[in-house]
């Protein structure tokens, strides 16, 4: 009866043209003011190299780890409090208040991948999962564990339920999330309903409740949910609720900067307080700009770009540079009042590398934010930001077997420092309590295939590089094929192969990344002579048949990187950059007793490039001239004397940022002493 009724409700919803046909991350084909719109989940197929490596990983490693250790309720409570709040066993709400969250990041990367693979058995384990929501929701929409158990079996004490609102909305918005995500790749209803009684439940709730307790609304992962469910039903309320949820931020005596609402949206020009909340609130107004086009909204996001991108982020594409601070916005010196903030952007170019926060999540947030900055402008600095934060700072997230994980992502670790942190610096297989990074991870990667490639009026955008397989249809609803075959980020050679094209499709945007120079670029062996912009979409024009190459040729020198001198902790320092990649020193390269941090690396090496392996992965490593001093004890010594003598000169290998921390506890650094 239920499948006859979802099969009903699918046929409505198409019949009376409530259901967007776009079938990507973001469901964009028709919001006015995106200049780029999503392929499809399932369009495109990793063939072979990096993506696939990192796909593999994915579908044999990570998500069948993850998904069994969210039902292992000896470990991660998650699945097993929807079991309790749905009245299948008894018990109480455990693990953090964010972890229904946590399981829909999960299944989303499961639907995800679904959209690619077609594995059954992935479907039924849906399927199986929607069925326990269902179970588990109000009739009123509502879906919130640690509420729900409390209310079936009154197990929750009071400070629990006084913080309920906590994560409540971020859970909901990524339960909306999920089920778009789900309803495209499956074509089901089932997930998409509950979803539908949860925007509805907020859309009655933030009518009203009042602006205090609408703020209590933490990490804004609805603001993308709801603006999401729009397009995909078209029901207008939701676009209302999402001008709403903006409308209220910053309207209470009691906001905070570290929760983005001290003052309203629209009189925010920098990035402040929490990087995961305040990144995931940029993503939902760039969404909430794609419908409504108001400017104000995207002259405030172009302000907060800036001053992250040019500020506030890390070589790797991280932000968020304290564990705990003060906040620099904050309206007051009295010491009883001024502003704490955690996990936070701090202030113009404070930039710690040891402390570094940089939560995966974070870093997530920030390939989240500049891909809807990408759809709504098409400018190619936005991709520059979501690649370099993918091949650094997202997958230094977990290790290259895909089962371990790291909450924060620092730029240096050292043996000598004298306190411990709250996160530790080597990866976990379960993070207690803060385990939120591992499942955003699992969905991220499981998606990467849909930021390859954009469509738009004018043509077709290439945006990410790796061997694909491209099969999706133009706005027209003509299909376009075209296979693509490179070693990036290894090797800057890339051919895209004119497979199948509709006779108005004759432009192709190839981006031209911002870190390279010299770029070369042939239609059939023909070399191209238009100006190449580094940083730019470069149009190739002409009327495609198949079989037509275009070959993209990016040289990749290793480029010896400094940072902008307010950058107090590197001064005098370098980093190494190829392509995209940001590499690292590791002290499994050194003599024993010898620090990363003693290491000079002398600029004038020939910087050798070759391949390893490690842990069933090759990549690219760096060898590199140096020199050590013998007078490295730094025992009850703050400051000494630099001394030349006893140098002694050694070669290094660096590895990719990505890949650290896969052969053992060690020391590691990004910046070094030249």
């Amino acid at each position: 009866m239920k499948n006859l009724l979802n099969v009903s409700l699918s046929l409505f919803f198409v019949s009376s043209g409530l259901l967007a046909q776009n079938k990507g991350l973001v469901a964009n084909s028709e919001s006015p003011y995106s200049k780029l719109q999503s392929v499809g989940l399932q369009d495109v197929k990793w063939t072979n190299g990096f993506w696939k490596e990192q796909f593999d990983v994915e579908t044999k490693n990570t998500l069948p780890y993850m998904w069994d250790l969210y039902h292992n309720d000896e470990i991660s409570h998650a699945y097993k409090n929807f079991e309790i709040a749905a009245g299948l066993s008894k018990g109480a709400f455990k693990g953090p208040s964010f972890h229904d969250g946590d399981f829909y990041k999960i299944f989303e990367g499961m639907a995800a991948t679904y959209a690619v693979t077609k594995d059954k058995k992935l479907d039924a384990e849906m399927d199986k999962a929607i069925a326990l929501f269902a179970k588990v929701q109000r009739k009123d929409g509502y879906i919130h564990t640690p509420v729900l158990i409390d209310e079936r079996w009154g197990t929750l004490g009071p400070e629990e339920v006084k913080k309920q609102l906590g994560f409540e909305k971020y859970n909901m918005g990524h339960l909306m999330t999920a089920a778009c995500i789900h309803y495209r790749a499956t074509g089901k209803t089932n997930f998409l309903n509950i979803a539908k009684g949860v925007a509805d439940f907020l859309y009655d709730f933030y009518k009203k409740a009042s602006p205090e307790l609408a703020r209590n609304a933490i990490c804004p992962s609805h603001y993308m949910g709801i603006v999401e469910m729009y397009r995909t039903t078209k029901n207008p309320k939701y676009l209302e609720l999402a001008n709403n949820l903006i409308d209220i931020r910053g309207t209470t005596n009691d906001g905070t900067d570290d929760n983005q609402d001290r003052i309203p949206f629209r009189q925010q020009t920098t990035a402040m307080g929490h990087a995961v909340r305040a990144n995931y609130l940029y993503a939902g107004v760039a969404d909430l700009y794609a419908e409504t086009g108001e400017k104000k909204l995207l002259d405030n996001l172009e302000s907060i770009w800036d001053d992250v991108t040019y500020r506030k982020m890390y070589i790797t594409g991280a932000c968020g540079s304290l564990y705990d601070g003060v906040s620099p916005d904050g309206t007051s010196y009295d010491p009883t009042v001024v502003q704490k903030i955690h996990q936070a952007y701090g202030r113009p170019f404070q930039l710690p590398n040891a402390t570094a926060h940089t939560e995966t999540c974070a870093n997530i947030g920030n390939v989240l934010w500049n891909w809807r900055m990408l759809q709504i402008t098409g400018d190619a600095k936005y991709a520059d930001i979501v690649e370099l934060a993918l091949y650094n700072s997202v997958l230094s997230g977990m290790d290259l077997e895909g089962e371990k994980f790291l909450y924060n992502n620092p730029l240096n670790v050292s043996n000598d420092l004298p306190f411990h942190q709250r996160w530790g610096n080597e990866r976990e297989g379960y993070i207690a309590l803060s385990n939120c990074c591992a499942p955003n991870v699992t969905r991220t990667v499981a998606e990467v295939g849909n930021y390859a490639y954009n469509i738009s009026k004018e043509g077709l955008y290439v945006n990410l590089y790796g061997s694909n397989q491209l099969k999706t249809k133009s706005l027209n609803g003509e299909e376009i094929e075209i296979e693509q075959q490179t070693n990036y980020p290894w090797d800057g050679k890339i051919t895209l192969k004119v497979i199948k094209v509709p006779k108005d499709l004759q432009n192709f945007f190839l981006r031209i990344p911002g870190w390279s120079q010299n770029a070369e670029v042939s239609v059939n062996n023909s070399r191209i002579t238009d100006k190449i912009i580094s940083g730019a979409y470069l149009k190739v024009n002409q009327k495609w048949k198949k079989g037509d190459v275009i070959e993209l040729n990016l040289p990749m020198p290793v480029e010896i990187m400094q940072a902008n001198p307010l950058v107090e902790e590197v001064k005098n320092q370098v980093a190494v950059k190829r392509g995209p990649l940001v590499y690292c020193l590791e002290s499994d390269q050194l003599p024993a007793n010898t620090s990363v941090n003693d290491v000079i690396l002398d600029l004038k090496s020939n910087f050798k490039t070759d391949f390893t392996e490690l842990k069933n992965r090759k990549f690219v490593t760096i060898e590199a001239s140096s020199t050590i001093t013998q007078d490295n004890s730094w025992n009850k010594t703050l400051y000494k004397p630099i001394s030349l003598k006893g140098e002694k000169s050694l070669t290094v290998k660096l590895v990719p940022y990505f890949a650290w921390g896969n052969k053992g506890k060690g020391e590691m650094t990004v910046w070094m002493s030249h």
